[in-house]
């Protein structure tokens, strides 16, 4: 049984010298994307070992909440300004609710 929800592990690989700056281009975005309809939550943290990956935990009230929040201007840019900082593709990992 689903409830309808979108639940999203996204992770980032940062170039190390680029980490405190990708940090708050991600900090400065937030406030704006967890006002989106639908957004229900959106955890940034990091891993202790590996500081340079860091791992976001998303919850949207739907797919199409989702697919909103892709749509956003904002949103292309931020995908447009990561590629400089990233050693590596971003992976978003669909979770299942159980």
């Amino acid at each position: 049984m689903t409830d309808g929800k979108l639940y999203l592990l996204a992770e980032f690989l940062v170039k190390p010298e680029l980490l405190e700056e990708t940090k708050e281009v991600f900090s400065k975005l937030l406030p704006t994307v967890l006002k989106e309809p639908g957004c229900e939550a959106i955890y940034t943290t990091s891993i202790d070992s590996d500081p340079s990956k860091l791992v976001f935990f998303e919850s949207f009230s739907s797919e199409e909440a989702h697919k909103f929040h892709m749509a956003q201007d904002y949103t292309h840019g931020l995908a447009v300004d990561l590629e400089s900082k990233l050693a590596g593709p971003m992976k978003v990992t669909k979770l299942n609710a159980f």
